[in-house]
């Protein structure tokens, strides 16, 4: 979708969880298929501060891509140098994933996550519609898996979150597969990567399940929707929250307390125009 978006530059890309190069070079394929090979990428942290809450694995190659995809490892600082040159061109952020590469950025660069705007897309701010899916912290990827570094990155700046509860109302079904397929290979990579996930996590049995999502349900377009927000997309609500931040079982858990911190959130979205700018961005038909 960024790669498609009007009028934008894209600075960089890190990854993050990284196995030796593997995520970095699905990247470097998406960008070959997409015709934007000078975009940099920089394969960026591997473990957590303290560990990660799991292992995350990474799902059969086969299942996802038409072909082996090679690795493009680097050496460890070439993720923090890639968001370094980035905030020297006043680039906006955008945290997609663990937020590991961020907390360790701002460690040897302290106070340079609040100079610079930064967007996540996680947390988890209830509550959650009837007719979804009642998820919480414990199903929150994004700011769970490196719980301190998301801890580390909350406390150093005032990012724009983009949490679960909303974006949980953006979807990508089984009925837009058609339309990507005639995208070219990236639409044709899209289309495939849609049913293999599904695959994976039965979203459609999850869509069949809850009034309130589509039943040919594949996956949420939890990312993108932070990606739109990040460059002034106007169909979603931003709100000014006090955030309490505490770790209950393990978890970060935000609440809305009159004595946490201001943060902008955001808290309500006009999903079908959002599926729909997704779609006309990524499959146009004119």
């Amino acid at each position: 979708m960024l790669l498609a978006y009007p009028d934008i530059e894209i600075a960089g890309i890190t990854t993050v969880t990284e196995q030796e190069g593997r995520r970095a070079g699905y990247v470097y394929e998406v960008l070959k298929l997409a015709g934007r090979t000078g975009i940099p990428v920089a394969a960026g942290a591997a473990d957590g501060l303290k560990g990660l809450r799991v292992w995350p694995g990474i799902p059969k190659e086969s299942d996802f891509w038409p072909e082996p995809v090679v690795p493009r490892p680097n050496r460890p600082e070439k993720a923090l140098d890639l968001i370094d040159a980035s905030v020297a061109q006043a680039a906006t952020m955008i945290g997609i994933g663990p937020h590991t590469n961020l907390a360790l950025y701002e460690a040897l660069h302290p106070g340079a996550l609040a100079r610079s705007g930064l967007v996540l897309m996680g947390g988890y701010i209830g509550p959650i519609k009837e007719g979804l899916p009642q998820w919480g912290p414990r199903e929150d990827w994004n700011m769970q898996l490196d719980i301190e570094a998301t801890r580390q990155v909350l406390e150093s700046c005032r990012p724009l979150l983009v949490p679960i509860n909303v974006t949980l109302q953006t979807h990508l079904c089984a009925r837009d597969l058609p339309r990507l397929r005639t995208a070219g290979p990236l639409g044709e990579l899209m289309a495939r990567q849609a049913e293999a996930n599904d695959r994976l996590y039965d979203n459609h049995r999850l869509g069949k399940g809850h009034e309130l999502l589509p039943d040919d349900l594949l996956n949420f377009h939890h990312d993108p929707l932070a990606c739109a927000v990040a460059l002034g997309w106007d169909g979603v609500r931003i709100e000014e929250l006090p955030l309490r931040l505490e770790v209950v079982d393990g978890y970060l858990v935000e609440s809305v307390d009159s004595s946490g911190r201001p943060l902008q959130v955001v808290t309500a979205v006009d999903a079908e125009r959002f599926n729909r700018l997704w779609l006309d961005l990524v499959a146009p038909t004119g």
